[in-house]
């Protein structure tokens, strides 16, 4: 994208029935999501960004399903129907905020697979309560380092599955990566808001 979107200007994106939006969606694909919750809200504060989280998008045609790859704070790496972010994200509702899905240009067939494997090997590691304390640290204080490990929040997570297929994005001024770095990727472009 390449772009700053505030948050006003990801709620004025048109939105698109997220049936039509999933017919077009490909393994490969990303989830952007700005959310409404107050853990989304401190994480937009800190990154000074819109996005508050961040997945990988797989589409299998032989069972008709559209997944999500993700780290969440509860869980950890997972995968997910990506209707549960419009059916029943929490107790049945929705997920409050808006869900925005982009496409890396360039993207190859053959990056697929290196980002399944990776993604598929690392289900269930914990999601990296401590690194955000570290990244506070490092905007707050000007301290700390990057420090990669097997524990991720969300966008280190799509960081190192893209990292295994040979692509890398670029981590911020404070060594960190967060949805809003992936975001401004000149590659990265908006295919539509479902929500």
């Amino acid at each position: 994208m390449a772009e700053h979107l505030s948050k006003s200007a990801v709620a004025g994106l048109p939105v698109t029935e997220y049936s039509v939006l999933r017919a077009g969606l490909r393994t490969g694909d990303l989830l952007f999501a700005s959310g409404d919750y107050l853990v989304s809200q401190a994480i937009q504060k800190v990154t000074k960004s819109p996005w508050s989280h961040i997945g990988i998008i797989f589409k299998i045609e032989e069972i008709d399903r559209v997944l999500l790859l993700e780290s969440v704070e509860d869980m950890g790496v997972r995968f997910v129907p990506l209707s549960k972010y419009t059916d029943d994200y929490d107790n049945g509702a929705p997920y409050k905020g808006r869900l925005v899905v982009a496409r890396i240009n360039d993207f190859a067939p053959s990056e697929i697979a290196p980002i399944a494997k990776f993604g598929i090997d690392e289900l269930t590691r914990p999601y990296d309560k401590d690194e955000v304390s570290k990244i506070i640290a490092r905007i707050a204080l000007k301290i700390g380092k990057l420090e990669r490990d097997r524990e991720y929040i969300c966008s280190e997570l799509v960081y190192e599955c893209f990292f295994k297929a040979g692509r890398s994005f670029a981590y911020n001024e404070n060594k960190f990566i967060s949805p809003e770095e992936i975001w401004r990727d000149s590659k990265v472009a908006f295919l539509g808001r479902f929500r």
